[in-house]
C-alpha cells in the first residue's frame, strides 16, 4: 500500500479554507518610484524625501540591530544596567523604524525593509561578527548615532525648505530628540569615573 500523500487533482472548492499557497508574481510597485496620492505635495518634493527617509531609515535598521546585538553581547560589572538600558534604547528605535517606514509609505513611496537591501543602503559601518570590549561597542553605537544624526538634521532642513513639514518635524521630533538622548546615556557609560573613591 503506497502511504504518499499526493496533490489533489481538483481544484479547492471556492471558500473551503484552502490557503493559496506558493504565490508568485511581479512587482506592483519597484523601490524608488511613487504612486501618487493625494496629500497636496508635489511628486518632486515626495521623491527627495522619501528618498532621504530611506537613508535615514537603512542607518536606524542597523542602529537597531547593533544595540540588539550588543545588549545580548554585554559584559563585567555594569552587565545589568547596560543590558536593560540597550534593549529599551533598541525598542526606542525599533519604533523610529516604523514612523520612518509608515511615513515614507504615507509619501506613496516603498520602504526599504529587507536587511540585505538596507546592507546596501546604509552608511553604518560593519561591526566585527564576534564579540568587543564593552567601551568599544558603546562607541560603535554613538557612531551610528552620530552618522544618522547629522543625516537627519541635514535632511530636515532641505525636506522643510522643499515644503514637507510633515517628514521634516518626523526627523526632528522622532530621530533626532531620540538620537540625542540616547548619545547623552551612552557617552555617560565611558566616563572614567572611580566607584568607590572621590
Amino acid at each position: 500500500m503506497d502511504t504518499a500523500i499526493t496533490a489533489s487533482t481538483t481544484a479547492p472548492a471556492r471558500g473551503g479554507g484552502q490557503p493559496l499557497l506558493r504565490q508568485k508574481g511581479a512587482e506592483t510597485q519597484a523601490f524608488g518610484t511613487l504612486k501618487q496620492l493625494p496629500i497636496g505635495l508635489g511628486h518632486d518634493t515626495r521623491m527627495y524625501a522619501c528618498q532621504r527617509l530611506n537613508h535615514v531609515l537603512a542607518d536606524t535598521q542597523i542602529l537597531y540591530s547593533l544595540y540588539k546585538k550588543h545588549h545580548w553581547l554585554m559584559r563585567g560589572a555594569t552587565f545589568y544596567s547596560l543590558h536593560l538600558m540597550l534593549d529599551k534604547h533598541a525598542e526606542a528605535q525599533l519604533a523610529v523604524v516604523d514612523a520612518l517606514a509608515e511615513r515614507i509609505q504615507s509619501l506613496g513611496g516603498v520602504a526599504v525593509g529587507d536587511p540585505r537591501h538596507v546592507a546596501e543602503l546604509t552608511s553604518v559601518p560593519r561591526p566585527p561578527d564576534g564579540v568587543e570590549k564593552v567601551p568599544v561597542m558603546l562607541s560603535r553605537l554613538l557612531d551610528a548615532h552620530e552618522r544618522i544624526l547629522i543625516d537627519a538634521r541635514d535632511a530636515a532642513a532641505r525636506i522643510s525648505a522643499e515644503g514637507d513639514e510633515g517628514s521634516a518635524d518626523l526627523l526632528v521630533s522622532d530621530v533626532i530628540r531620540t538620537g540625542e538622548a540616547q548619545v547623552w546615556f551612552l557617552a555617560e557609560h565611558l566616563v572614567d569615573t572611580p566607584l568607590v573613591r572621590g
